[in-house]
């Protein structure tokens, strides 16, 4: 066991962080929340981007205090205590390899619909050499995919707002009842959870205690304006009923302009984007396990470090091989809610472990409005984040009482 590199400087962990969220958010979750909450589309928006300011706050100070690899592990441990670390850990861990089948699996349907699995497998495979072979190269491909995706998305925001084909009708308030406006904003809460990435990075951080609190939440704003013009394009063009069905939502909405020239390019911009968001998460997921290693809560050699290349290579590829084996089997839309839920359960462990720093007004918002967006998923997600989470607490009891 050693201490990872510190190789990261603000630029890289901005588009870290960028890449993850973009990469999930706006080819995934837009059609499930146009279900929950109608032309509230953007008012559920709103809500998901203010409550993950809060967590971004809340992790930008905590990451500052202890920049160390685990992000809300190490806090919760080290604020609360034992048992608060380890359960958001398991959340961390679970949701985001649930969120790391889904992006593979987004990858398969959108380059090769006809063998989506295996597609989905090789890109895994794929990612995670690059993440083997060191974190620079690893921010180095990001930065690649996220140029590439903000181009496709601007070429789409572009296109959409000039055809002459959007009716401004669409984004009228109507008929949306509050919870569904909530369920909305924690489905969409699934694209913004990326910023957690250049937390769970803190070792590898360069100056963390200045670099950190300044890249989330530019991360964090970046995404924010990203995602509202792409919202505001796709929702005047296709309207709240039609997004609500639509398998590609911004190839459609490509269509719906009069521009279907441009569809290739949105699908191969939603592929790129989902490669990128996999990058970054198997990233984080293997700087978790890493940490929880470290402590025991998993086998001791998930903790070893590539004396050359500088990464947690054993973690990597343990989370390598689960996630091959979850994108052999998974389905991309079932995955979104019980990733939200273990996510949100993992911020509002981070905010409560902020809120421990005297800073309360933003982690108390935060945790709040985790905990509201936690309980308004489908209740197919809350059943099952709610009985993998028991699962996790009786693991660490057993572990205890040895």
């Amino acid at each position: 066991m050693s201490n990872l590199h510190r190789r990261l400087g603000t630029t890289d962990a901005v588009i870290i962080g960028l890449g993850s969220m973009v990469g999930a958010g706006i080819f995934v979750a837009l059609t499930p929340a146009a279900g929950a909450a109608g032309s509230w589309l953007l008012i559920s928006l709103a809500l998901a981007g203010a409550v993950a300011y809060c967590n971004a706050m809340s992790s930008a100070w905590l990451a500052a205090r202890y920049p160390q690899s685990g992000g809300t592990y190490v806090y919760g441990r080290e604020r609360l205590g034992d048992f608060w670390g380890y359960l958001a850990g398991w959340s961390f861990v679970v949701g985001k390899t649930a969120s790391c089948a889904a992006m593979a699996l987004t990858v398969g349907f959108y380059v090769w619909p006809e063998h989506a699995h295996a597609a989905a497998v090789a890109a895994v495979v794929a990612l995670t050499t690059v993440n083997y072979r060191g974190i620079q190269k690893s921010a180095l491909l990001t930065r690649i995919i996220v140029g590439i995706v903000l181009a496709v998305l601007a070429a789409v925001v572009v296109v959409v707002a000039s055809s002459g084909h959007t009716d401004i009708n669409h984004l009228r308030l109507g008929g949306s009842s509050v919870l569904g406006v909530l369920q909305a904003a924690g489905l969409l809460f699934f694209a913004f959870a990326g910023y957690a990435r250049i937390a769970t990075l803190g070792e590898e951080v360069r100056d963390p205690a200045r670099t950190i609190p300044r890249a989330i939440p530019i991360a964090l704003g970046l995404a924010l304006i990203v995602y509202a013009a792409v919202a505001v394009a796709v929702l005047a063009a296709l309207g709240p009923d039609r997004l609500a069905t639509a398998a590609a939502p911004l190839a459609e909405a490509v269509r719906a302009a009069g521009a279907g020239g441009l569809e290739p390019v949105v699908r191969v911009g939603a592929a790129v984007a989902a490669l990128g968001s996999l990058l970054s998460l198997i990233l984080g997921v293997s700087r978790t396990t890493l940490a929880m290693a470290r402590d025991h809560h998993l086998p001791a050699t998930l903790a070893v470090v590539h004396p050359r290349f500088g990464v947690p290579h054993h973690a990597e590829v343990a989370v390598g091989v689960v996630v091959a084996v979850l994108a052999a089997v998974a389905d991309v839309r079932g995955v979104i809610g019980f990733s939200s839920f273990a996510v949100l359960v993992y911020y509002a462990i981070a905010n409560a472990s902020a809120w421990t720093l005297r800073r309360r007004m933003v982690p108390a918002i935060g945790l709040a409005g985790c905990l509201v967006l936690a309980v308004a998923l489908p209740v197919g997600a809350v059943v099952s984040g709610v009985a993998v989470l028991m699962l996790g607490a009786a693991v660490y009891l057993v572990r205890r009482l040895r």
